[in-house]
């Protein structure tokens, strides 16, 4: 719990100072590194995909998508960059005299793909007009999803949620979880004046990316953990103390950064 802690004393801050202050390409450049280091987790972690080629490819790929869409995510260099991989993994895959199964190509494509297009969120939430209050509403809800069930889980937990994927999850601790998240993001709202010179803030359109948001996030927690549970591993990595890989500390994020940048624009939460 205390490495838990220091991490998130020391990472909010530097997370904070990487949003706000350095010009755009930074946090471009720093999602697609996590895309990168997320997708080696998910392979190598695994042993999921023994080939080394085709791992490298795939993390190529994961830092790529970011680059792309902060590029104006133009569907001619889509096309080329899917081809070029798609050719690549092929090529290897009959090289390799039939060692690389099928279904191994297709999990190495499609991870390689929706985490770093589902990370990619930031970056087009970075482009909304209301940006400086919207970027940080997917961190608010998932984060302190997170903390919050785990509080509620370790105070109240009694009936277990998913035993098989997730033994220490609890259904107390699935409710503190969303309703720890929807106070916050709308204590987050009413700070938005102060904070951003934010108006106009419709409170009740964030419980709703509270509600919704924080189901997401847990959801995208037992989705990981059923990729963990699947190939018998604990973490996917070590580079955050208490909290294990990218993947462990940003997995509810994964799942809720696209929901929030579709809630923008359908519902958005600012008149």
């Amino acid at each position: 719990m205390f490495k838990r802690i220091m991490v998130a004393v020391v990472g909010v801050p530097a997370l904070l100072v990487l949003i706000y202050l350095p010009p755009d390409w930074v946090l471009t450049v720093v999602v697609a590194l996590l895309s990168a280091i997320a997708i080696y987790e998910a392979l190598c972690s695994t042993s999921f995909l023994k080939h080394s080629r085709i791992t490298a490819y795939s993390i190529i790929l994961a830092g790529i998508i970011p680059l792309w869409v902060a590029g104006g995510g133009g569907s001619l260099p889509a096309l080329l960059g899917l081809f070029l991989y798609v050719l690549a993994i092929f090529c290897d895959a009959m090289g390799s005299h039939k060692r690389i199964r099928l279904e191994e190509m297709g999990g190495a494509f499609f991870l390689s793909v929706f985490i770093p297009f589902f990370l990619s969120s930031f970056l087009r939430i970075r482009q909304m007009e209301q940006w400086r209050f919207y970027i940080l509403l997917p961190f608010v809800v998932a984060f302190l999803s997170d903390a919050f069930a785990l509080f509620a889980g370790m105070a109240f937990g009694k009936h277990k949620l998913a035993p098989e994927l997730s033994p220490k999850k609890t259904v107390e601790g699935a409710v503190g979880g969303l309703l720890g998240a929807t106070v916050s993001v709308i204590v987050y709202g009413v700070l938005a004046k102060p904070l951003f010179g934010t108006e106009g803030v419709r409170l009740w359109v964030l419980a709703i990316y509270g509600v919704i948001g924080s189901v997401l996030s847990q959801l995208g927690d037992l989705s990981f953990s059923y990729l963990k549970r699947e190939y018998g591993i604990k973490d996917f990595g070590d580079l955050l103390p208490g909290h294990g890989g990218v993947l462990d500390r940003f997995d509810s994020v994964i799942f809720c950064a696209p929901f929030i940048e579709l809630m923008l624009t359908i519902l958005p939460c600012v008149k």
